[in-house]
């Protein structure tokens, strides 16, 4: 299944094919990483003074902000030239 994800997602890039490249193995990386990190902050039983749980999302939620953030960027820098 991953051969045909990741041809895909490189059809039609062209010259940017290395870097959607570069990006499909950092989502590979992340999703290996994250889970075992969010884990980890569950096990510390609370946080601060939410429960560990639910303290365990902010992980996510910076990860998404970080690729909002990029996306923004990136878009702002395509529109203006």
């Amino acid at each position: 299944m991953f051969p045909t994800i990741y041809g895909i997602a490189l059809k039609g890039l062209g010259d940017d094919s290395t870097l959607g490249a570069a990006g499909l193995v950092m989502a590979i990386v992340g999703g290996a990483l994250m889970p075992p990190l969010q884990g980890s902050i569950i096990d510390l039983g609370t946080v601060a003074w939410l429960p560990a749980v639910n303290a365990s999302f902010v992980l996510p939620f910076i990860c998404f902000l970080v690729i909002c953030i990029y996306g923004l960027r990136t878009n702002r820098r395509r529109i203006m030239g």
